[in-house]
């Protein structure tokens, strides 16, 4: 274990850290210069050198590092690891006893007490994320704490970060038996392949649990539906299995559509009877204007950000547009599902673009209901972004 360094804390952010807040911000801190290895444990203390609480070193996008504990003297350590994990598996006690469900969400960063690494449960597979070079220190003590609470198959990891400048793409095989894939999982009765070795997405988004089961049960019935930024089409199959009359799946990537035939295909469903277009979802937006084909149901979930050769997509300053874009080609009375994973900025904010969009077009609209994450993917109240997930049904109106 490095030796344990002392971070002085601004006078400006020592309020919000004391308030709970896990997140340890580099602007936050007067000597950044005396931590120089990722995974030191750290001190944080105010200008006093009066403690207030201790974390981890570990740089990643959001910050370079996480509060562990209000408590001087606990020691950060295997049964430390060991607790959290007993909790988080606790609390995702009903989702393990749920047949319909075979994948969800087992521990949620720092939701469930540490940032920093997410763990998700593939019937019988655990999944570890690992999100900086600073998390990853503590690998030997997260693998311990799962094996001596949880019978698994077999439990894989993802290396998010950048090492030595470089993407880490080696997804590797930790432990138990290896998988074969596609592995098939159950969400509310519908099934998906995943890959838990390949890149670093598995093929389905399990924060969109609710959004998925709430289309397939409310809204598919007898609908055109358009589903872009499509990824493997996991929408677009809770559609069809809701009796959609036809979905179009739209995205970029020349694998989506043989990721998206193949969701169809373990679903039973006929992928030839659904379009699955390989193309700019801004492209096709001109497309259809030009065509006038409408829809009944449009699905925005488009990365935070995205390129592609001739369109640059940023959802802060550009969802408003994207949503311009939809409202044109849904049918009066339709249904738009507008979602962002964008964690700056909030559900009010997301509803002023909406606002915005609806203003631009001369339409009106009526908000019909609003999902964030689901239950499995727990967050805190003293980390507002941790709650990232922001889904609205709209009806387009006129």
């Amino acid at each position: 274990m490095n030796k344990i360094v002392s971070l002085k804390v601004k006078p400006a952010h020592i309020k919000s850290l004391k308030a709970g807040s896990p997140l340890i911000k580099k602007e936050a801190v007067v000597n950044m210069g005396d931590v120089k290895v990722e995974g030191t444990i750290i001190n944080l203390v105010d200008e006093k050198n009066q403690f207030i609480a201790k974390g981890y070193y570990g740089k990643q996008n959001k910050g370079i590092g996480w509060v562990l504990s209000r408590e001087q003297k606990e020691e950060i350590d295997q049964p430390f690891f060991e607790k959290k994990l007993k909790a988080a598996l606790a609390y995702r006690d009903s989702y393990f006893t749920d047949n319909d469900t075979t994948a969800f969400r087992v521990f949620n960063g720092e939701g469930d007490g540490i940032g920093g690494f997410t763990i998700d449960y593939f019937d019988g597979y655990y999944l570890i994320s690992w999100y900086s070079e600073g998390i990853y220190y503590f690998k030997d003590h997260v693998i311990q704490s799962l094996s001596n609470l949880v019978d698994f198959k077999g439990i894989y990891e993802k290396k998010r970060f950048a090492e030595k400048g470089t993407y880490i793409e080696d997804d590797d095989f930790i432990g138990g038996e290896r998988a074969e894939f596609p592995l098939i999982v159950k969400e509310n009765g519908i099934n998906f392949a995943v890959y838990l070795n390949e890149s670093a997405m598995v093929g389905v988004f399990l924060d969109q649990k609710d959004v998925r089961k709430t289309i397939r049960d409310k809204y598919a019935k007898g609908k055109r539906v358009l589903n872009t930024f499509s990824y493997t089409g996991a929408f677009s199959v809770a559609a069809a299995l809701g009796g959609a009359s036809k979905t179009t799946s739209v995205d970029l990537a020349n694998r989506s559509k043989s990721k998206t035939i193949e969701q169809f295909s373990v679903n039973g469903i006929d992928y030839e009877s659904q379009d699955i277009i390989v193309e700019d979802v801004f492209n096709y937006f001109k497309y259809a204007v030009r065509r006038k084909a409408m829809f009944d149901m449009v699905i925005l979930d488009p990365p935070s950000f995205a390129r592609s050769k001739k369109n640059t997509f940023s959802a802060g300053k550009d969802y408003p547009d994207l949503l311009e874009k939809a409202i044109a080609i849904t049918e009066k009375n339709g249904i738009i599902v507008a979602s962002s994973n964008c964690s700056t900025f909030d559900m009010d904010r997301f509803k002023s673009f909406i606002e915005k969009a609806f203003r631009q077009t001369g339409q009106k609209y009526k908000l019909l209901e609003e999902f964030s994450l689901p239950s499995d993917f727990k967050t805190i109240k003293e980390f507002k972004e941790g709650n990232y997930l922001k889904v609205v049904f709209i009806k387009k109106i006129s």
